[in-house]
């Protein structure tokens, strides 16, 4: 039965925002359950190639080194006296007597995931970056558990990861202490203390005949985990003198290692591999898949590989290695886990069974790295054991999911005969190769051992992704059902008319508890991930609560005669708007285009009341705050530390505060807000002059004084916690509260900033005060425009939007389709927010310098919980602002964030099918960095939005009460 009068408080939004945050967190592992799970299985049998070309083999990994500065004459053109070959002991190698190339890394381009890749052969499932920086959140196999004995030294971060589930004693340990990753000091120590234990490993041997006898073993694996570059690249970028000099210590470190051992064996039985786990970028970060991040060397030389190869045309080069000027030798590249298999073939062990590495040897058309001096067959050999490893890798799971899978679909080029008689395929292939082999057609074995290893990836990737449609679709239907039952807390069916009973209801409950027992059913079946489950409840939920409390009404409403057209349109411009913002994540001048619209265009659909000389003001300050944001987006990401743009920024945030409160007379009247005003300011200056003794000390490379350390934490601190027990609250008003909240993360804009933050966050506070006086001014113009006067008014210039209240109370929540409008702007204001300053363009956008003022030695969790709250400091002022608006608009609160919550998973989802596994490792970096912060924004923003309800209901409690 349909009321004419709406019944507040059938909907509260509490539990709306409490399942929107565990929906949104669910569904981000969502992106990984259907395009990154785990390739990790057991249960494989292991195969070696039974010759061992090498007796030891050592492996040195540059943390953080990029290909371009290693190979690159006059790497450090702006560095005086810089030497043109700034690794002169890896370059004569290069030269005379190894193979060399370039390591292609994956994303996430980190230490862990890429030690797992040239140590296990294998690529992490990208979300188990997000589980820790120290232990590998899975056991995996690799060449050190496959070693007679590995000796490691290096970082406590890398090594314990490869102990841990390998055979107990066979990989033994050497690492320094966390505290001694410290930013602010000389990194080279670190290197050098790697070289230092090994030299007494060594000399104690001469004493300890068991240790001897260990190393005179075969299958000795050595590793030596060089820290200093990534440490030094962090604290002084990979352009600097100081990554220069650390490269030097490097090749230093390399030379001595060589001869070190040597001289010890004195057999010239070792191996010798090079690389680097990742690069760096420009502004001294890594993550994502930038070319910088993914390029590393690889060198290798020694026993059992090749020396220089002529290319006569240089046909393995490209402009990235004109520079290098090796064109003359050839350039073999490789993927990352590619190093595994090299470095299993070359010291005879059984290869990593987790391992999908691809022999660079393995294609007879190019030439690899292995000494073919030891023999075509050897070659051909290890070619084969490749291809068993990764077909047997195949094997066990398409048998597992063959087990599993209700009407399963075999990989048709391995597992799919031709007649139910014959064996299949996969099977008459390793044949064929064996039968090659016999015939001693080394080419031909070789050429089919590799063709066999691209189907067998092909079938792994098949089965990694057998479940992807399925997903998709739930997601899908998810992410709607989201939006929708979202939308019922904006529309309030229930308030006007009943929902389903009886029969009715009866039927679409026992619909949705079908489906998800059908589902589960399914799941349990198919032994699927306990996400799953989760995945399928949502969807269920979502459409059995819009199908019960809002049927009735969707009949209602068709049954009625609607401005179609006008419905059209405002649904084409929000597609569109939230597409535009999907473009401004990859195209930041959309940011740009944004405010240069909302300055030059939204004013035009103002009433003419707008022009009086009363809100001069109003207009030209928001068409000047309009222009002054749109040049941050057009700055460029890479930034440099300008101690300059630093104390501009304080600088702005102090004028900007003064100006503002001169301005209003509330606050000029009001002494105890004039005094916290001043307190504040002064804690502003005092950081700007704490932020420059600090960054003086640390460019003086003397460490970060305890003082100043001390300083910069309490100004900090205290000015975030100043507003929350300062005594004279009770005497704020409106205007000074938002110049409090303004200053207390000011010092956050010094302290942490790196350039020109400060100034982007006045600017940015001053557009959303702009924001709130013209939306104050409209309201104020349409209720002299209502029809009674005793209305309380808030309309848009096509729609009449009379909401009655009490005296007391505000009325339940009226959506008019203004509103729109509204959360679109509210939802650009969030993304601008974020990429406004150029703060996260992608992964490796975090700027960790600043964090070195707070935290000069590593600690991965409390340097990203600073970066975070920089991030976040923003949102406090949008959320206080968009709280007094909604005050304003006379509206219950979090009225416009339900608009929001039902319009912003456009573009979640459209991000979700853009996510991709395939392309350029920047692609798929970029892909999943999206997803992830599309789905997490506006939860962050109805977090704070909460707070700033909090942080600003004395001053409107008593006039503006919940619905």
């Amino acid at each position: 039965m349909e009321s004419t009068n709406p019944m507040p408080g059938r909907l509260p939004k509490a539990p709306l925002l409490l399942i929107g945050l565990v929906f949104h967190l669910v569904y981000i592992g969502s992106v990984f359950d259907c395009y990154f799970t785990s390739p990790v299985v057991t249960g494989m049998e292991s195969y070696n190639t039974g010759k061992a070309p090498a007796k030891r083999l050592v492996l040195i990994v540059g943390d953080g080194l990029r290909a371009d500065l290693l190979f690159n004459q006059n790497p450090f053109p702006s560095i005086p006296n810089s030497p043109k070959i700034v690794a002169p002991y890896l370059r004569s190698i290069v030269e005379n007597r190894g193979a060399f190339g370039i390591s292609h890394t994956r994303v996430p381009t980190e230490s862990r995931p890429g030690h797992v890749a040239i140590i296990g052969g294998m690529y992490e499932d990208v979300s188990a970056v997000t589980k820790g920086w120290k232990t590998n959140p899975v056991d995996f196999d690799s060449v050190f558990n496959r070693s007679g004995t590995t000796y490691s030294f290096g970082s406590p971060d890398i090594l314990p990861m490869f102990a841990r589930g390998a055979t107990p004693g066979r990989v033994k340990t050497w690492s320094y202490s966390e505290i001694d990753e410290d930013f602010t000091k000389d990194a080279t120590e670190l290197d050098v203390w790697v070289l230092d234990q090994l030299k007494s490993l060594l000399y104690n041997s001469t004493v300890d005949l068991q240790l001897r006898s260990e190393l005179h073993s075969d299958k000795v694996v050595f590793f030596l985990h060089l820290l200093g570059l990534d440490t030094t690249g962090h604290a002084y970028r990979p352009h600097s003198k100081e990554y220069m000099r650390n490269i030097q210590v490097v090749d230093n470190i390399v030379k001595e290692t060589e001869q070190l051992l040597s001289g010890f064996y004195n057999d010239n039985q070792t191996a010798f591999v090079f690389t680097a786990d990742h690069g760096m970028s420009v502004i001294g970060n890594h993550g994502d898949g930038h070319p910088d991040n993914t390029r590393t060397p690889l060198i290798t030389w020694g026993k059992g590989i090749r020396g220089p190869a002529l290319d006569d045309t240089s046909s393995s080069h490209d402009a990235y290695s004109k520079r290098w000027d090796l064109s003359h030798l050839v350039r073999r590249d490789v993927e990352q886990a590619d190093i595994a298999s090299l470095m299993a073939a070359l010291i005879g062990i059984n290869w990593p069974v987790n391992s999908v590495g691809v022999l660079p040897d393995a294609d007879p058309t190019k030439v690899g790295y292995l000494d073919p001096s030891e023999g075509e067959e050897s070659i051909a050999q290890a070619a084969f054991v490749n291809a068993k490893v990764i077909l047997e890798h195949y094997r066990v799971k398409h048998e597992l999911k063959e087990s599993h899978a209700l009407f399963y679909t075999p990989f048709k080029p391995l597992d799919v005969s031709t007649s139910s008689t014959s064996p299949p395929p996969r099977l008459s292939k390793l044949t064929h190769i064996e039968s090659l082999m016999a015939q001693q057609d080394w080419r031909s074995a070789r050429q089919a051992s590799l063709d066999l290893i691209q189907t067998a990836l092909a079938g792994l990737h098949y089965l990694q992704t057998y479940d992807r449609l399925l997903i998709r679709a739930i997601v899908t239907v998810a992410y709607i059902g989201w939006a929708a039952y979202a939308a019922l807390f904006v529309f309030r069916p229930l308030d006007y008319m009943s929902g389903l009973e009886g029969t009715a209801a009866m039927l679409v409950n026992g619909l949705a508890i079908a489906s998800f027992a059908a589902f589960s059913g399914l799941f349990y079946v198919q032994k699927s991930p306990v996400t799953f489950y989760a995945y399928i409840f949502f969807p269920c939920f979502f459409w059995r609560e819009v199908l019960v409390q809002g049927l009735p009404s969707i009949r209602s409403w068709l049954s009625r005669r609607h401005d179609y057209r006008s419905i059209a349109t405002r649904t084409f411009i929000v597609f569109a708007t939230l597409q535009c913002m999907v473009l401004g994540y990859t195209h930041r001048v959309v940011w740009s285009a944004g405010f240069l619209i909302l300055g030059a265009l939204w004013p035009l659909s103002w009433p003419s009341e707008m022009d009086k000389p009363e809100y001069d003001v109003v207009r030209f300050d928001w068409r000047v705050m309009c222009l002054i944001n749109a040049i941050f987006p057009l700055l460029g990401v890479d930034k440099k530390e300008s101690i300059l743009a630093i104390l501009s920024g304080g600088s702005a945030i102090h004028l900007a505060a003064v100006l503002y409160a001169n301005r209003e007379r509330d606050i000029r009247g009001n002494r105890p807000v004039q005094l916290f005003i001043i307190v504040q300011t002064i804690i502003l200056v005092a950081s700007m002059g704490v932020t420059c003794f600090s960054i003086a000390a640390l460019s003086a490379k003397i460490g970060l004084p305890i003082g100043l350390q001390i300083a910069g934490w309490v100004l900090l601190v205290s000015s975030v916690l100043l507003p929350t027990i300062y005594p004279f609250h009770l005497k704020h008003t409106i205007n000074s509260k938002l110049i409090c909240y303004f200053l207390a993360f000011g010092p956050c804009f010094v302290v942490l900033a790196i350039r020109e933050e400060g100034l982007f966050y006045t600017a940015f506070v001053a557009i959303l005060v702009g924001w709130l006086h013209v939306e104050r001014a409209l309201r104020g113009i349409y209720s002299a425009q209502a029809v009674s006067s005793e209305s309380r008014v808030r309309t848009g210039p096509t729609v009449d939007r009379n909401r009655l209240a009490s005296a007391t109370e505000i009325q339940a929540y009226q959506f008019q389709p203004d509103d729109l409008r509204i959360a679109l702007f509210f939802l650009f204001f969030v993304q601008v927010a974020f990429f406004g300053i150029g703060n996260v363009a992608s992964i490796s956008s975090f700027y960790l310098a600043p964090v070195y003022r707070l935290i000069p030695v590593f600690s991965p969790f409390f340097m990203a919980a600073l970066l975070i709250f920089k991030i976040v400091a923003p949102y406090v002022l949008l959320s206080v602002v968009f709280a007094v608006l909604n005050h304003t608009l006379e509206l219950p609160p979090f009225s416009l964030l339900m608009v929001a919550l039902t319009l912003t998973d456009g573009m979640t989802l459209t991000f979700f099918f853009n996510v991709q596994d395939t392309g350029s490792w920047l692609e798929i970096g970029q892909s999943i960095t999206f997803f992830c912060i599309s789905s997490m924004l506006l939860l962050w923003s109805a977090g704070v939005c909460a707070l700033g309800e909090y942080l600003m209901s004395d001053m409107f409690k008593m006039k503006v009460k919940r619905s």
